[in-house]
């Protein structure tokens, strides 16, 4: 293998400055999310000298005072004067944005880092930057303050070694928390490990005493990946592995049919992962459409009078890893969340389709049951949309656009608008009492509804909790979701702080992650914060949220038991009492529902939710230790 990464090899395009003045821009947000981005951003960079062929050996540590380093055993950065600057290669890299050994010159084939831009960002957010580089016979080392240089190159061992050190301090004045989190890096890193073949990573967080490292090396890469993920499901068939090469573009493909009703894919470009799919998520999609349709026509397994399977058909149960290498990766977006190369489509269709119609001609049984698992789809879809379109004509010709236990608010504009989805008629009384009729409607639940981790559409919507749920949000619900017409910006579930309000509160969570997916990614969800208790003294009153909060406020004020009020129902409160603690917008604490890491969620969903035991009683007591004030 030819190395010729040096100075000449590192390209300059623009400036720093705009980085610091709108860090969003670059790294999507400066919440905990964009905090983690700049782990990504600089594992990214190793990530590309692994793929590259260079580095098999990664190493992220989390130091005690909040910083984060990430060593790599790869070329290390060039460190000779870069021939545009006039400064060394490295300082350049840091200091100039779209500055970096991906622009061409062979510096890299394929790259997942952001192409120069990801670790000149990382210095500007942060207070101060050391990097540290074995090359050439030496080590070399150089910091930055706020994207600055702090202390010029120097070269500071004599070294044999190769390899790039980046330790940097994220800046408080940027980002709303400087807290890594132990189990968000690990995860990523068990993905990155999974998506190349054989690299080990290993990871040290240096500030507790519990869990605190983790190593992660795949010889099966991303096949092992579809083994971890369906752990939990009833399989269908085998793994099918597809790999292959065209036109500089690597695709590899593994994916496995499990009973699940829903797909699990996961789309990655040169190890960066793609959240809203691509280009290559359309090849892939039309690829399995087509072999999928032609070879059960072909083996008597659709009939002339079936209709062809849809692309939604062939995809449910379905786990699927998409992985593709491309030398010049057009993204959507500063965070990648779409690939955009037209010419992907058609490879990533070509290399897939040869190599799924050999693994269905040379698995006749494995084939039939996937059929099999895609005709149960097809009868499934258009049952529900049977079901589906009954629930619409139905309410349409009782005249009755909204469910008549619904209290709607007067306002009709979305933007204002809250729907309260309320726990049993006491509480609902009081919330309808309580709440302001100008822009709060009340939804109240009459018991618990259909747990919806396993079933279909057509039997959702013959429970009547659901379809009145349904009708109320506006937006129907399968194959014509329409985000545009909910007619509330907030949904809030407000159940009682107990198991039984717990369970409601998992059973419409699962609902709402299920089938309004987009409604949780949007921040719509939200949950109501009841007070847990009431405490008093004289004429004054105090509300708390937590058994903590409450045995503090005991303690400052010397409050008595007779004057401490434990609430167990939303029922037991006063309208007043309920708008005053939970409803009132101007003083009330309600819970948003991110899916930061849909893969996790998922399985968690599975896990609560699902069909299968072991997994859910080994959940239970794994956590039950973590349980304070539980209400049996």
């Amino acid at each position: 293998m030819t190395d010729n990464y040096n100075a000449s090899n590192i390209q300059v395009l623009e400036g720093l400055d705009p980085v610091r003045k709108r860090p969003g821009m670059y790294i999507g947000s400066t919440d905990i999310r964009g905090l983690h981005h700049l782990i990504w951003e600089v594992i990214d960079n190793s990530i590309d000298e692994a793929m590259a062929g260079y580095c098999d050996h990664i190493i992220i540590k989390i130091h005690k005072d909040g910083s984060c380093s990430v060593t790599d055993n790869g070329r290390g950065i060039p460190v000779e004067k870069h021939p545009t600057t006039g400064i060394s290669a490295v300082e350049t890299v840091l200091t100039v944005l779209h500055a970096g050994g991906k622009f061409g010159g062979g510096g890299y084939k394929v790259s997942g880092g952001l192409h120069g831009v990801g670790v000149s960002v990382v210095n500007a957010l942060s207070v101060r930057t050391e990097v540290t580089v074995e090359r050439d016979g030496g080590k070399y080392f150089v910091a930055f303050e706020k994207g600055d240089p702090a202390e010029p190159l120097k070269k500071i061992a004599n070294s044999k070694k190769n390899g790039t050190t980046v330790q940097f301090w994220p800046d408080d004045s940027i980002f709303e928390t400087l807290n890594f989190d132990f189990k968000t890096v690990k995860r990523r890193l068990r993905e990155q490990a999974y998506l190349t073949k054989g690299i080990t990573l290993s990871f040290f967080d240096e500030r507790k005493d519990q869990e605190n490292a983790a190593q992660f090396y795949f010889e099966g890469g991303i096949r092992s990946f579809i083994q971890h993920l369906n752990a939990s499901k009833e399989r269908i068939g085998p793994i099918v592995a597809v790999e292959g090469d065209m036109d500089d573009v690597h695709v590899e493909v593994a994916m496995q049919y499990t009973q699940s009703f829903r797909e699990n894919i996961a789309c990655f470009t040169n190890n960066v992962t793609n959240p809203e799919g691509g280009t290559h998520l359309t090849g892939f999609s039309m690829g399995l459409t087509r072999v999928m349709n032609k070879y059960a026509r072909e083996n008597g397994l659709l009939k002339d009078k079936d209709p062809n399977f849809t692309n939604e058909d062939v995809k449910e149960g379905l786990t699927v890893i998409l992985s593709i290498k491309v030398p010049d990766p057009q993204f959507e977006g500063q965070t990648k969340g779409k690939l955009g190369n037209s010419e992907v489509r058609t490879i990533t269709d070509r290399v897939f389709s040869k190599k799924f119609i050999e693994f269905l001609a040379e698995n006749p049984n494995d084939a039939k049951a996937i059929v099999n698992k895609c005709a149960l789809a097809t009868r499934a879809r258009l049952a529900a949309r049977a079901a589906r379109d009954t629930v619409i004509r139905k309410g349409a010709l009782d005249g009755l656009t909204l469910p008549g236990k619904l209290a709607d608010c007067a306002s009709k504009d979305p933007n204002v608008s809250e729907l309260y989805i309320v726990e049993g008629d006491s509480a609902g009384g009081s919330a309808k009492q309580g709440r302001d009729r100008h822009t709060q409607a009340i939804l109240p639940l009459r018991g618990k509804i259909l747990n919806t981790e396993n079933a279909r559409l057509d039997r959702m919507l013959a429970n009547n909790e659901i379809k009145s749920l349904v009708v109320a949000l506006g937006t129907a619900i399968g194959e014509t979701f329409d985000h545009s017409k909910l007619r509330y910006k907030k949904i809030v579930i407000m159940t009682d702080a107990d198991v039984d309000g717990a369970h409601i509160r998992t059973l419409l969570l699962t609902l709402f992650f299920r089938h309004f997916k987009e409604l949780v990614m949007n921040g719509n969800i939200f949950i109501a914060q009841p007070p847990l208790y009431k405490l008093q003294k004289g004429k004054k009153v105090w509300y708390t949220l937590t058994p903590e909060e409450k045995d503090e406020l005991v303690k400052e004020h010397d409050i008595k038991g007779d004057n401490i009020q434990r609430y167990k129902g939303l029922g037991e409160m006063n309208p007043d009492q309920l708008w005053e603690t939970t409803m009132d917008p101007t003083t009330r604490t309600m819970a948003q529902v991110t899916v930061d890491d849909a893969e996790r969620a998922d399985h968690i969903f599975k896990v609560l939710m699902g069909d299968e035991v072991p997994p859910r009683r080994k959940f239970i007591q794994t956590h039950a230790s973590s349980v304070k004030d539980l209400d049996v």
